[in-house]
């Protein structure tokens, strides 16, 4: 009996012994039972409720280790061929010319091209602050008083009007987007861009030798709806009426088909189409342009957010075209704005905000990394041949600012 009794005690302790760790605390099993929700699978019930944070506040920091080339200053002098800078109609803030100058200095920009200008006193009060002071620094253009498009005699005074222009020191044409989307007749009829009202004066300009910087429909995604599925929904609904879509405007496609019957049927007058021709998202229709119509340059002002994001495509673009493609901003006059674009063309860096991001869409762009000869002629080159195209003889009846 003795024996049995000291058997089962040894066996009892052995057992206590040996499992000692199977027996867990109260905050053992809490600590497990979390660890086991944190590292699930499975999306959280109450997910859809917690996304509570608003789209304007979502400003993520990109954690990707990727090569940062900062570009000060351009490594070949620019003429930047799209500008709004102490225009006419004060599309940008004023600023102090000397202001201006120290912008242009300090990042090798050469030249900026005004492209509102207007017309008469206006005009001659640009040329007046901005291009006479500074001789080789500021070209101005003007533009159409469309105030005037029911006269019957509208041809004959925008052509004087342009003469006029150009001989008070303006150096080129500038139509804005509303030829084609918001300019009406007093009947309430939309002008199309190949109004025949026009001809004379898109030929006086190539008789002149001025170009013509037009600027027809708007980014694609403006004529669509704003919704959920609308890439640039924020600067819509920032800007509603930038929106086109609807019955009461043309469509995209109808208005720069009408731009290209015009720029066709005036083969000897150069047309800057801006804004890569106003469709970077669809580079095929461009690259078919510039094949079509040899008269047709483009610059991509405003646009790099839409050529940043497609950079394989964009450089391939850039390389078999380089003789047709200008420096344009659309951007204001910021060392920093045109640092930026620097980065863009001249560096290989990934994964990088365009200027003003994520106003026009919540994407990054890439940098193209343009090689050298390249790059001088979309710099400079193109725009000084452009410009070179004026004829000064029987127009110039003031001094040449």
């Amino acid at each position: 009996m003795l024996m049995k009794l000291c058997l089962a005690i040894v066996l009892l302790l052995s057992s206590v012994h040996l499992a000692p760790c199977q027996v867990s605390t109260p905050d053992q099993e809490q600590n497990k039972t979390q660890a086991q929700e944190q590292i699930g699978y499975k999306s959280a019930q109450d997910a859809d409720q917690r996304k509570t944070l608003l789209l304007k506040d979502f400003e993520p920091v990109s954690m990707l280790h990727g090569s940062v080339h900062r570009v000060d200053r351009a490594k070949y002098y620019v003429i930047d061929v799209h500008n709004h800078t102490n225009d006419a109609m004060r599309i940008e803030e004023h600023m102090p010319p000397q202001r201006v100058i120290e912008v242009m200095n300090n990042t090798n920009v050469k030249t900026v091209v005004i492209l509102t200008g207007m017309w008469g006193d206006k005009l001659q009060k640009v040329i007046d602050e901005m291009v006479k002071p500074y001789p080789g620094r500021f070209i101005v253009f003007t533009q159409i008083d469309w105030s005037k498009i029911d006269d019957p005699n509208f041809s004959q005074k925008m052509v004087a009007q342009l003469d006029d222009a150009v001989s008070r020191g303006a150096r080129g044409l500038k139509v804005l987007k509303d030829l084609g989307l918001g300019v009406r007749d007093k009947s309430g009829k939309l002008i199309t861009v190949d109004d025949p009202r026009l001809d004379p004066v898109w030929e006086e300009c190539g008789r002149l030798g001025i170009p013509v910087s037009i600027h027809v429909t708007d980014p694609e995604a403006f004529f669509h709806p704003v919704d959920n599925k609308n890439e640039r929904y924020e600067e819509l609904t920032e800007h509603p009426d930038w929106s086109f879509y609807g019955s009461q405007f043309p469509s995209k496609q109808t208005i720069l088909e009408a731009r290209d019957r015009m720029f066709a049927k005036h083969p000897h007058t150069t047309f800057v189409a801006l804004h890569v021709a106003n469709w970077p998202e669809n580079l095929d229709y461009v690259s078919h342009l510039l094949d079509s119509l040899p008269n047709v340059m483009i610059e991509f002002g405003a646009r790099e957010a839409e050529l940043g994001r497609q950079p394989r495509r964009a450089r391939e673009f850039f390389l078999k075209y380089q003789d047709r493609i200008m420096f344009g901003t659309d951007n204001g006059m910021q060392e920093e704005m045109y640092r930026n674009h620097f980065r863009w063309l001249e560096t290989a860096d990934e994964y990088f905000d365009y200027w003003g991001y994520p106003g026009q869409g919540r994407w990054k762009i890439y940098g193209m990394e343009l090689p050298d000869s390249v790059l001088e002629k979309v710099y400079h080159k193109n725009a000084e041949r452009l410009f070179g195209q004026f004829k000064s003889s029987g127009v110039m009846t003031r001094a040449n600012p």
